[in-house]
């Protein structure tokens, strides 16, 4: 069905105008270049006369480009040049002589293509036309400001490094470069968006990751057919497998090293510049319930560590529902001391156990996006002061009972457990879901809601992998780094999915 759906989009895409330049006049090349740019007024244009006899005219983007590197490295050096020098010169030896002896770039290349020209030109690049040439000499001076590189704070670790990536493409690039210093570590760059012309870079090991999935990967982002891509999250759904799952198909994070070791394991990486995350290709379902740091820990702890987090997810998932099922309909399977306590506590509460669960995690996930979008000052404050100051009035009130606020919160303390944020935010979702199960048919729904999502999870693929292994199918040496983290000695294989050139890990 999405193979269909992609050669649909693949076979509307019309490939790019290319506007040749066929005029060497300078008047006409630099109108032409505005006719293109419009009215732009962070667009300078700076003409200049070479040795006096030749006219030319340079043209950047104030901002984008090296305002110190066009001053030191273009403009002086030309205007140095003597008349001997370029008297009786052809124009093509002229460019040869402007590219390789008087410009000090280590970027520069002359071209024909209008359209492509005007694109560098706007990612950075700086444009010199010269009268009587037929070409446009691109100048490699990109020079904009970024972010330096800081710890990644949507996954904080312990132990581990503190680099994380930043907007800029390169910089993340040489970010995984100064880890793998491998040839075989490849990276292939393109554009992604009709207008925007976002740059991308796709990575991989060759050697370890198959032909099929470097192949799928750039078949699926050559079928987009979109103005602009500006952040991982939408080229994620626009490549997804399911787009009606609430599970995340691609794994997104900000850390390098999280990336290289998906590298290692023969995934494919996305990078986007103007975002600091990668993208990782394909994705299982207990890869986004490990972190890095259960490496980095001896394998007790990162054992422990990793159970804790299975029961995270389930009280995250089934918690609210459990209380609903057992509270409405199975009282009988409460004990009998827990069982009066709960009655006690909810004497007086004038809603049934589903409305008061309902109304109580709404609350709290009101509060937890009031707290995201708030200033960090105060988010924090405002989550925890208000989370305790509702809780404690509205049991004051009669409105909920004590129990139901302990639910609650263990509930919203286990989704924090969780390492992925886009996992997370299934579960929550699906938390509703179960809990409307368990209010109308108690223990019974919970139990087809849980296999209703099994059968979702089993059919469920990215880029061709299984999204349940190596729970299912099943995988007995994949089970040394599942649930239980078997010490990394004994960890000799890369994982089975997806499959690898190269299996062998320790020899």
């Amino acid at each position: 069905m999405y193979r269909k759906l992609l050669k649909k989009k693949r076979d509307t895409i019309q490939p790019l105008k290319t506007n040749a330049i066929d005029s060497s006049d300078l008047v006409d090349l630099t109108k032409l270049v505005k006719g293109y740019i419009g009215e732009s007024s962070d667009i300078v244009q700076h003409d200049m006369v070479i040795a006096g006899l030749i006219k030319a005219t340079l043209f950047y983007v104030s901002g984008l480009s090296d305002r110190d590197l066009l001053d030191n490295s273009v403009i002086k050096p030309i205007m140095q040049i003597s008349q001997r020098e370029v008297a009786n010169i052809s124009h093509e030896e002229l460019i040869k002589k402007l590219s390789q002896e008087v410009i000090n770039l280590s970027s520069v290349q002359s071209i024909k293509s209008l359209d492509q020209s005007v694109h560098l030109l706007m990612t950075g690049d700086s444009l010199l036309i010269v009268d009587g040439v037929d070409k446009v000499i691109i100048l490699g001076t990109k020079g904009y400001e970024k972010r330096g590189i800081e710890e990644p704070k949507s996954e904080v670790v312990i132990r581990g490094p503190r680099d994380g990536f930043i907007e800029d493409i390169q910089t993340n690039i040489v970010l995984l470069r100064r880890r793998i210093a491998d040839s075989n570590f490849i990276i292939q760059t393109g554009e992604i968006g009709q207008r925007a012309k976002i740059k991308y870079s796709i990575g991989y090991i060759k050697g370890l990751v198959t032909e099929e999935l470097v192949n799928e990967v750039r078949y699926r982002i050559s079928c987009i057919k979109t103005d602009e891509v500006l952040e991982t999250g939408t080229l994620e759904q626009l490549i997804e497998d399911n787009v009606l799952s609430p599970f995340p198909q691609l794994m997104h994070t900000e850390r390098p090293d999280k990336t290289t070791a998906a590298l290692m394991n023969g995934k494919v990486i996305i990078l986007i510049d103007g975002t600091p995350y990668s993208l990782i290709t394909p994705t299982t379902f207990e890869q986004l319930l490990k972190s890095p740091e259960d490496y980095y820990d001896r394998w007790h702890i990162g054992t422990l560590i990793r159970l804790i987090r299975y029961l995270a997810a389930f009280f995250a998932l089934f918690l609210p529902s459990l209380y609903i099922a057992m509270v409405t309909y199975h009282h009988g399977m409460i004990p009998t001391t827990l069982a009066l306590s709960i009655a006690g506590t909810r004497e007086g509460v004038p809603f049934p156990a589903f409305l008061e669960a309902f109304l109580m995690e709404i609350t709290i996930e009101l509060l937890r996006e009031a707290g995201i979008r708030l200033p960090r000052a105060i988010g924090q404050t405002i989550g925890i002061v208000g989370g305790l100051v509702i809780g404690d009035a509205a049991v004051r009130a009669g409105f909920v009972s004590p129990v139901m606020v302990i639910v609650v919160a263990i509930t919203a303390v286990a989704s924090f457990a969780i390492p992925s944020y886009s996992f997370s935010i299934a579960l929550r979702m699906l938390r509703f879901s179960f809990m409307i199960a368990a209010s109308m048919f108690g223990l019974y729904g919970i139990v087809i809601s849980y296999i209703t999502i099994n059968v979702h999870l089993v059919g469920l693929r990215s880029f061709g992998s299984y999204y349940t292994s190596p729970f299912a199918p099943f995988r007995y040496k994949d089970w040394l780094d599942l649930v239980f983290r078997a010490p990394l000695s004994q960890q000799r294989t890369r994982t089975n999915e997806p499959g690898t050139l190269d299996d062998i890990k320790q020899n």
